[in-house]
């Protein structure tokens, strides 16, 4: 038999029994390859649904799609809660957060400590002194704006304390 291709590579002179041999036996190595590759898909695939099935029973598929659910409703709280501290820190930034009290007689006669002046202050060092004296004929009560913990009408000794007070919180 004679082959222009085995001629031009230059094996024309082999015994045509013998390519037949020869890809009998590639074909039977091959055969080896694919029953032991087979096996071992077979031992990864039951590995597999080993690791699917769980202890109980419960596929992991169902374990993992219950954990995302539970990762999806934490992020849309966590969003929530963020949400809600934002619009607690805005507000807070208005709101008093420090004060000065400041008890005191406002007239010697009087005893008790009836008269009082307190300071209220937000985070800016901005807000207020009510001064409210107590005496037998009545309460006076002042109002003194301040302003990065300044005031522009002068302190008594008492409302300087609650100033001082407050600021030093």
């Amino acid at each position: 038999m004679e082959s222009q291709i085995l001629s031009a590579i230059g094996l024309d002179s082999i015994d045509p029994a013998i390519w037949i041999i020869g890809l009998l036996a590639l074909v039977i190595v091959l055969l080896i390859v694919i029953i032991v590759a087979f096996g071992k898909i077979k031992k990864v695939n039951a590995r597999c649904d080993n690791l699917l099935r769980g202890k109980t029973g419960e596929s992991l598929e169902g374990i993992l799609t219950k954990r995302f659910d539970i990762i999806d409703k934490l992020e849309e709280e966590d969003a929530v809660k963020t949400s809600s501290i934002d619009t607690i820190n805005k507000k807070l930034i208005g709101s008093f957060q420090k004060y000065g009290i400041r008890k005191y007689d406002a007239f010697s006669e009087m005893g008790g400590k009836l008269s009082f002046a307190l300071c209220l202050l937000n985070e800016k060092d901005c807000g207020f002194i009510i001064n409210a004296m107590h005496s037998r004929e009545g309460s006076y009560t002042y109002i003194k704006e301040i302003k990065n913990g300044v005031s522009q009408i002068a302190l008594s000794e008492e409302e300087e304390k609650a100033l001082s007070r407050a600021l030093s919180m």
